[in-house]
């Protein structure tokens, strides 16, 4: 039961995550959307190993074809293009934000908040580090990494209120 459970919650938050993809600003060569905070709301509420499992099965289920990445984006395609470094990093920020629920740092908020902004910054610098070989490190920054910053802030703040009471679920 504990195991079936525990599938139901990944496979929830990996298409919590093709849903937060569907909640985009259209920017290019990097849209704006809400996967981030599906993202680190997976490894707050699912733990390191079973939030970035979460995103590697949403991640699988886009490089099958379903199109759940932005803009109805899908295929192995997506992971040489522009946004390519986000989407490999979205692992790593999933059990960052995982592991700082573990380690009980989200119930303290300022710490909390920092480490999810952290979470958030590893995924842009990272994404923005792809993009930069795609169209040069100044227009990289510009168009990858600036304009995400505000709502990064926002989605950390975000993901700390929502975890909590997600989290008392015991999922």
């Amino acid at each position: 039961m504990r195991l079936a459970r525990s599938a139901a919650a990944v496979l929830a938050f990996a298409a919590l995550i093709a849903l937060g993809a569907r909640l985009a600003v259209p920017m290019v060569p990097v849209p704006m959307t809400m996967q981030t905070f599906a993202v680190l709301l997976a490894g707050a509420v699912l733990g390191p190993w079973r939030g970035a499992a979460a995103v590697l099965l949403y991640l699988a289920v886009a490089a099958a074809g379903l199109p759940v990445l932005s803009d109805g984006a899908s295929g192995l395609a997506s992971f040489t293009g522009p946004t390519a470094g986000y989407l490999f990093a979205f692992p790593l920020g999933a059990a960052l934000a995982g592991w700082a629920a573990a380690s009980g740092w989200l119930v303290r908020p300022l710490k909390g908040f920092a480490l999810l902004c952290a979470a958030h910054l590893l995924i842009l610098v990272l994404g923005t580090a792809w993009l930069a070989t795609r169209i040069g490190p100044a227009m990289a920054v510009s168009a990858g990494f600036t304009p995400f910053l505000a709502g990064a802030a926002v989605k950390s703040a975000l993901v700390l209120i929502a975890e909590r009471p997600l989290r008392g679920l015991k999922l």
